[in-house]
């Protein structure tokens, strides 16, 4: 049926105010700002711990509805606030892995306009069922009434380390040696540098001062030496872990969200592990644990926009669903139901960090 010149330009005008309704309507959403051209080009460092997030190529897609690009370059926390050489090379936002860092950063003169956090993962020790169920026997874990989870006496067992005592003293009969458990370099990197503070803070009995530091510092740096060689990012020691087997990295500290990573990573490796007839791996909250919050700081004003798309529910589920990161208050959104039972909804007992004074005081006595 031939159309009529009239209602061909009906058509037209139709075509073009829907046109220009549609464009109205989606340039004030700020999540399809990037289908309409404007592309911003970021660059700064993060922590390795979220490597895997922002290179998911559904974060991606997401970033990208928001018209961004990140150039985001893997560093230690404490490096990425402290080292000349990485702040020299003029980034427009850090994403370390402590709140901590924000006050370090502004000693280091950096220029916040502003700061947020966007994710938090708890401090939690990685180690293998043997381990698990020896602890058990001797009194150190104990089931949470809330939330059926894994939870370890730390204080106990740093205690059990600074006496000497080996694994079979614990109830651990497959391992050989004396107990240790082993985290990053707290110089270097941020689950090495919260489980100090956490150490700390137990052996001085309540949240750690300058005083307390003065009064427990020497075993905070016993603990620490009796690790040995320390890994520089949370990233190498878990995949050590991994790798290595209950023999040779039998208890280590790591984020609460890296196992869930793995796991969500490759669901039927996941299966497989939980099938065999080898150690599993297995997850202890230390209680009272510490809080590793992933502050955004923001230096460009074009980092806003960052902010505002990490914050959003969509990059906020696809954190907790694919890559295990609480939201800002350690909230969960969203469901993962490949992992059901690995992670408890809700972490019954966290310690406030100490002070930043207190931290860099700590940092130089375990230096020397």
């Amino acid at each position: 049926m031939a159309i009529s010149r009239r209602a061909f330009g009906l058509g037209l005008l139709g075509a073009a105010a829907a046109g220009t309704g549609g464009y109205l309507t989606l340039k004030d959403r700020p999540e399809f700002r990037g289908y309409l051209g404007n592309r911003a080009h970021l660059f700064g460092f993060i922590g390795g711990e979220k490597q895997a997030f922002l290179a998911d190529p559904d974060v991606v897609r997401a970033l990208g509805g928001y018209g961004l690009e990140l150039d985001a370059r893997v560093a230690g926390s404490v490096e990425m606030v402290r080292e000349t050489a990485l702040l020299s090379q003029k980034p427009q936002f850090l994403w370390p892995s402590s709140s901590i860092m924000v006050d370090l950063a502004r000693k280091s003169g950096v220029a916040i306009r502003n700061d947020q956090v966007v994710l938090n993962s708890p401090i939690v020790i990685y180690t293998w069922g043997p381990v698990v169920e020896g602890l058990k026997k001797s009194g150190l874990v104990s089931v949470a009434a809330k939330g059926g989870y894994n939870q370890l006496d730390l204080k106990a067992l740093l205690d059990a380390i600074l006496a000497g005592k080996t694994w079979s003293d614990l109830g651990i009969n497959e391992l050989y040696g004396r107990a240790r458990i082993v985290s990053t370099d707290p110089n270097r990197s941020n689950s090495g540098f919260m489980f100090a503070g956490l150490v700390l803070s137990l052996m001085s009995g309540d949240v750690a001062t300058q005083e307390l530091l003065a009064e427990h510092g020497e075993q905070a740096k016993a603990i620490f030496r009796s690790m040995g060689l320390k890994s520089s990012s949370s990233g190498k020691l878990f995949d050590q872990y991994i790798a290595g087997g209950l023999g040779a990295e039998p208890m280590v500290v790591g984020y609460e969200n890296q196992l869930v990573e793995w796991a969500l990573a490759d669901p039927a490796r996941w299966q497989r592990v939980q099938a065999g007839t080898g150690a599993k791996p297995e997850i202890l909250y230390p209680r009272p644990t510490v809080y590793s919050a992933h502050p955004l700081i923001v230096i460009d004003p074009a980092v806003d926009a960052l902010l505002d798309a990490l914050s959003s529910p969509k990059l906020q589920e696809l954190a907790w669903s694919k890559h295990g990161f609480r939201g800002p208050l350690g909230t969960v959104a969203g469901d993962a139901d490949a992992i059901a039972g690995v992670r408890p909804a809700e972490i019954e007992a966290v310690l406030p960090m100490p002070s930043a004074d207190v931290m860099l005081s700590l940092l130089a006595q375990l230096e020397g």
